[in-house]
């Protein structure tokens, strides 16, 4: 398992969203990885095995994925630090007109 994982849930039809672009971003702005929500909305192999501790960035490509339905936000950008060396995940509850987050298991 990778060191970060995410997941993504519309929370306005109770589903996974499948297919959500999603990519990881050291400090300096440098690309680590990307990938899509696969169909039960995780991506359980974004980025490597193990990462020092820092300061990071996920965005996800909400637009892409909301396409023609109305909504707000066009991209989440979800920056987080890791202190340890521990699994951390980043999910997404997402609806057209907002949306959270939170440190998972």
């Amino acid at each position: 398992m990778s060191h970060i994982t995410t997941h993504v849930l519309d929370t306005a039809t109770g589903r996974p969203a499948v297919g959500v672009s999603v990519a990881l971003f050291d400090a300096d702005g440098s690309a680590i990885a990307t990938g899509s929500t696969g169909a039960d909305g995780r991506i359980p192999t974004l980025g490597p095995d193990a990462l020092p501790a820092g300061h990071y960035r996920m965005v996800f490509d909400t637009g892409a994925w909301f396409g023609d339905v109305p909504h707000f936000f066009p991209v989440v950008t979800i920056d987080f630090s890791l202190s340890e060396a521990a699994h951390y995940h980043v999910p997404l509850l997402l609806s057209p007109f907002g949306y959270s987050t939170y440190r998972g298991s």
